[in-house]
């Protein structure tokens, strides 16, 4: 079995020293690198650096530069997808995102994760579980996804949040664990805030 391989079966693999995997990392950061660097204004530019480095998208989407990600090919975004500046996504395993889903700057969803004995650690040895957000789900500036969650539809995840357990459909949730806050129920039509 090769060491992608491993990574896409969820068994810990060699993610430092392993040739392949080395080489499409360099490819995902290439393509990251030219995203980032293009003009704003150049929408049809970033279209095309978005549909070879991504694994599927839908025709409404907009990453605002910077943005970063391991591999690019394990990641699926779904309709009226937006992702503010500086959006990390670690995609050693598939993330998948559903459709209407918003995401404030500064946010992170890390499928890899290392051995805690130093001695496999050292080795360059780690694992991937996949990541998957629901459909209408906003999630707040500042919010880290850790590997293995899955995210409901309709949730909103609080800024700052660090998300380590599943989150159910029509929650709030924040904090660091993140905890679900309350239920979203019909009442949240009449405010304009998340409280």
């Amino acid at each position: 079995m090769t060491e992608k391989e491993k990574m896409l079966a969820q068994q810990l693999y060699d993610a430092n020293y392993d040739k392949e995997i080395l080489e499409e990392r360099t490819r995902a950061k290439d393509l990251c690198y030219d995203y980032n660097h293009l003009r704003p204004s150049d929408e049809v530019g970033q279209h095309k650096v978005i549909q070879k480095l991504l694994g599927k998208t839908k025709e409404n989407c907009c990453i605002v530069a910077p943005f970063w990600c391991d591999y690019g090919y394990n990641i699926e975004i779904g309709e009226n997808f937006f992702a503010n500046h500086n959006t990390v996504i670690l995609d050693g395993a598939k993330v998948t995102f559903g459709d209407n889903v918003f995401i404030a700057p500064n946010c992170g969803f890390h499928t890899a994760g290392h051995p805690i004995d130093a001695d496999r650690r050292n080795q360059g040895l780690e694992y991937a579980y996949p990541i998957t957000v629901g459909d209408n789900v906003w999630i707040g500036a500042g919010v880290q996804v850790m590997p293995g969650v899955t995210i409901g539809n309709n949730v909103v995840i609080g800024g700052g949040s660090i998300v380590v357990k599943d989150i159910p459909d029509n929650s709030v949730a924040v904090g660091n664990p993140c905890k679900v806050i309350r239920a979203i129920t019909d009442d949240d039509k009449k405010t304009s805030w998340d409280r």
